[in-house]
């Protein structure tokens, strides 16, 4: 049914086009439009195509052990340096420093391991988006088979049976979901009411973005656990709380130090699955650049970079928090690509996500192949452990498809429908909406096993109940199988 709430539903395009990768099978994607060239620019939601740069006056402090030195912030100050962030529980800080030398002095601290420059990435440019809007009054509930009348375009709850878990009842509820993204609209109408908790670690910006256009943490958290109350769309988890953490800025940019801050605050807040759809692609060569432009070459950085996050990954781990990443977006091949890592993806104990989706959904409602590869999407062996529904914009035409009355070119359809400006809803495609799908399901098995589970419980639930796509067993596309909701609520766990 339709309420009193204007609604409508948005897809955004880039401004300007990028450079896009190729197919995992190394096929070129050549788009036969303007508009779908532009469209497939769009699924580069930034998690991987951004520059990495070292701060300048921002450096991370790893000590010897799981502890900070003794009066820290007191040795920090008489070297000019202000702390910013203490772990203390993993041994970590982020200071600030205009002094050159600060690092080299920092590390004759007694107990301090290394002190490496903060990373920061330039995950994508919100300036890129522009939408364009239709008003959802065209949209005929009755058609849809559900009270929530953008549900008739979520094709990716269908593909992973997430009604049928939905009929089992399980729905995530008392279970709490961290989201680590952009800001949130935290008054969303899907969202507002599922929204416990939610905190800046970017300097100087508030959790919500400026403005009421789209918001990439806003879509996300809609995918994990929009509210099912007859007003839009409904996420994996309808029933699970969210804990919105913002840990990129509005321009799309964002440090490793707040990263890792974010992850230890959404144990804190007892958090039981931590979403990250952001991602970067370290250079395992340590060529960075500076602020200004300047090539460094730091191997040592990398790697030590490398320990931190593993630390703060494995306590979250270790405190019963479920980690789940977007894979990334370059249609890098991790079996032969050796140059680089992929952070949080490649990290212990992280569930990475590639991203699957059909090509014509709208033209072929009932024959269309819902669990292609995605064309963006990175792969292999170990680098992918499941598969889940990301979107893309694959389709060669650009005739219009219809969809519960709702006209707009078929390749809109392929992509996901989530919550994403102030009030409306908007089609985006990337790992990055394909990672919220599968932490809704690790919250509908927390939830439907009586609450805390390992993390390891979590992913071998996951695991016994993905389907098995592609390549019998792990394979490079789909890792352990495309997730499924429905057989992962009603699966034994061992």
């Amino acid at each position: 049914m339709l309420t009193n709430l204007t609604k409508k539903i948005t897809y955004p395009v880039l401004a300007a086009a990028l450079a896009f990768g190729c197919t995992p099978d190394q096929e070129q994607i050549t788009p036969t439009t303007t508009m779908n060239a532009e469209a497939t620019s769009a699924l580069l939601d930034g998690s991987e195509n951004s520059s990495v740069r070292f701060k300048s006056n921002d450096y991370i402090i790893i000590s010897s052990s799981s502890s900070l030195p003794a009066d820290l912030e007191g040795q920090i100050k008489s070297l000019n340096g202000k702390i910013t962030g203490q772990m203390k529980k993993v041994g970590i800080a982020t200071v600030s420093s205009t002094d050159a030398d600060f690092a080299e002095k920092a590390r004759k601290i007694k107990g301090v391991s290394s002190v490496i420059r903060d990373v920061e990435i330039q995950w994508y440019n919100p300036e890129s988006f522009k939408t364009a809007e239709v008003d959802a009054t065209n949209i005929n509930p009755a058609s849809t088979g559900d009270s929530n009348p953008f549900f008739a375009f979520q094709w990716g709850a269908t593909a992973i049976q997430a009604p049928a878990a939905w009929n089992t009842g399980a729905r995530g509820k008392g279970v709490k979901v961290a989201v680590l993204d952009s800001g949130f609209h935290l008054d969303h109408p899907d969202l507002k009411d599922n929204i416990i908790y939610s905190k800046s670690f970017v300097p100087g910006e508030t959790v919500r973005p400026v403005g009421t256009g789209f918001s990439h943490g806003t879509h996300v958290a809609g995918t994990i656990a929009a509210a099912d109350n007859n007003l839009g769309v409904i996420g994996i988890a309808p029933e699970a709380s969210l804990i919105l953490l913002k840990v990129l800025g509005d321009s799309g940019s964002g440090s490793f130090g707040w990263m890792m801050e974010g992850i230890m605050h959404a144990v804190e807040q007892e958090a039981d699955v931590i979403n990250m759809s952001l991602g970067a692609y370290l250079p395992r060569n340590g060529k960075y650049l500076d602020e200004n432009g300047n090539v460094i070459n730091d191997t040592k950085a990398t790697q030590e970079l490398l320990v931190a996050i593993t630390r703060v990954t494995n306590y979250a781990t270790q405190q019963g928090v479920t980690i789940i990443s977007s894979a990334g977006n370059s249609a890098i091949d991790g079996n032969s690509d050796k140059s680089g890592i992929s952070i949080p993806a490649g990290m212990p104990n992280v569930i990475s996500i590639s991203s699957t989706a059909p090509s014509g959904w709208a033209a072929n409602l009932l024959g269309a192949d819902l669990d292609g590869v995605a064309s963006y999407t990175n792969y292999g062996t170990p680098d992918v452990t499941f598969a889940a529904p990301g979107g893309d914009s694959r389709y060669p035409g650009n005739e219009n498809g219809v969809i519960a009355g709702l006209v707009r070119p078929v390749w809109v359809f392929d992509m996901i429908l989530s919550t994403g400006t102030a009030t409306s809803y908007n089609w985006v495609a990337g790992t990055s909406m394909a990672s919220p799908h599968a932490a809704g399901v690790a919250a509908l098995i927390i939830g439907q096993n009586g609450g805390k589970m390992h993390p390891k419980q979590v992913e071998a639930a996951m695991r016994a109940s993905a389907d098995d796509l592609g390549k019998t067993g792990r394979d490079p596309y789909y890792g352990y199988g495309r997730v499924n909701a429905f057989k992962a609520v009603t699966a034994t766990i061992q």
